[in-house]
């Protein structure tokens, strides 16, 4: 997919330009996403006394949450190339509340799980966030474009450990009851998630130059019939051996990071004796590192393919990689809450550079197919988290030997970078792209203020 007039630089503060309109709703609609998503996850310690779950119970409803996701992203990333990301995201968010409303009238664990299954379909939103700064921006930042979107949308993990039990606490001291205050919280991400949709579609475009059915009418883009058909750009991507270790790679950074999100302030909770707000602020820590770790994961890839190309961007991600199986390690091990809270915010640290530099790769996979392609890896995060999610739901396992083998299954995992390699000819062809989009600008960093 030829996409023209990228921008090769992110400008914070501009606000003017499709390229960044679509940088700042996108990352927006990403981070409250996750307040639908995850909303209810450090308010479980109060779910589970009013519905009387067991922490089997507690462990399907958290594999319903992420399972669903792996359907949704698969087909949500075929969607993006055939009607565009705007109409996409929209459809998405409006929906996507629903379920996340919906859930207030939860009161067994049935009518729960089937709640949290429904609402698991918005973290498709993720695919989208990825694909639609992948349309906006050139080869010299694009690395550091989606890292920072989905970085800054990622951040909603943290804010809602924060942000969440605030909420629930400022009901209680209205007179509301715990039963109905985790009900009544819950309405809030909902209502923000529907108008966030509707802003989405009237003040995004899909590329720099219109939306897709008007860069079609125009003959800019080709037609999404026959090789560049949605069935076919998904068969191109699903026989790619690179996006499937990159689907596996995926899995072992943000189906990691989604499982700590389940389990965080639960785990603080149970394990440290703590408050309910206490283990939400604690867990909150983990997700706020994305205000900066994740994009540092995209920066660091685009420096790497300065020096090394393509090559030098997957190098990057297994170092990434092979940190956050050993952090990971590290903190299942700690039994003193303060170096608890000292390695959790280094194993985070490295969890979500290694999604950054995920991203920094995929789109040069298969630019043709890049909504498959995107779909395909974002799927192997919910995979990950939902394979993570069984090692939590066993009554004879602890949440730390749980997290330790998890970092062990990172370590080992993290070879399947090795099969991400690029032809000669692609090398020298975004190396080539890579000259032109600094050439452009040359001497301006890649993020600004301006």
């Amino acid at each position: 997919m030829d996409i023209r007039n990228k921008a090769n630089r992110i400008r914070l503060f501009n606000f003017s330009t499709p390229q960044m309109r679509a940088f700042h709703f996108s990352w927006f609609a990403f981070h409250i996403c996750f307040f639908g998503w995850f909303g209810i996850a450090p308010l479980m310690a109060v779910v589970r006394e009013d519905l009387s779950l067991t922490q089997t119970q507690i462990g399907n409803t958290i594999i319903a949450s992420v399972a669903i996701t792996v359907i949704v992203r698969l087909l949500i990333g075929v969607l993006c190339d055939r009607i565009g990301p705007r109409k996409t995201y929209t459809f998405l968010l409006t929906l996507g509340s629903i379920p996340v409303i919906g859930i207030a009238f939860a009161n067994s664990f049935e009518t729960f799980l089937l709640a949290r299954l429904a609402i698991g379909a918005i973290g498709a939103s993720f695919v989208i966030t990825q694909y639609h700064t992948t349309m906006m921006f050139a080869p010299n930042v694009v690395g550091t474009a989606n890292a920072t979107s989905a970085g800054w949308g990622n951040l909603g993990g943290g804010t809602t450990q924060i942000l969440m039990p605030l909420i629930f606490s400022g009901l209680l001291m209205l007179g509301v009851s715990e039963t109905l205050g985790w009900r009544l919280a819950m309405v809030v991400p909902g209502v923000v998630l529907f108008f966030t949709g509707i802003g989405y579609w009237f003040f995004t475009q899909d590329a720099p130059d219109g939306n897709f059915s008007e860069l079609r009418a125009r003959g800019e883009l080709p037609e999404a019939t026959g090789e560049n058909s949605a069935v076919h750009s998904f068969l191109a991507a699903a026989k790619d051996i690179r996006v499937w270790a990159l689907f596996v790679v995926y899995g072992l950074c943000f189906g990691v990071e989604l499982t700590i999100n389940n389990i965080a302030a639960i785990y603080f909770f149970d394990k440290f004796d703590l408050t309910l707000a206490t283990a939400g602020l604690i867990a909150g820590l983990f997700g706020l590192m994305n205000i900066f770790a994740r994009t540092l994961g995209g920066v660091f890839s685009d420096l790497f393919a300065k020096q090394g190309g393509l090559k030098g961007r997957v190098r990057w991600l297994f170092i990434a990689l092979i940190c956050e199986g050993i952090a990971l390690i590290a903190f299942s091990q700690m039994h003193v809450l303060s170096l608890a809270i000292g390695i959790m915010l280094v194993f985070s640290l490295f969890v979500q550079m290694a999604e950054g530099a995920t991203y920094g790769v995929v789109p040069f996979i298969n630019k043709k197919a890049l909504g498959a392609v995107a779909g395909i890896v974002g799927a192997g995060g919910n995979v990950g988290a939902v394979s993570a999610a069984f090692l939590f739901r066993n009554e004879s396992l602890s949440y730390q030997q749980g997290l330790f083998y998890l970092g062990i299954t990172v370590l080992v995992l993290a070879s399947c970078v090795l099969l991400v390699r690029f032809s000669d000819a692609t090398e020298a062809e975004e190396a080539s792209a890579y000259r032109d989009a600094v050439g452009d600008d040359a001497g301006a960093g890649a993020l600004s203020l301006r």
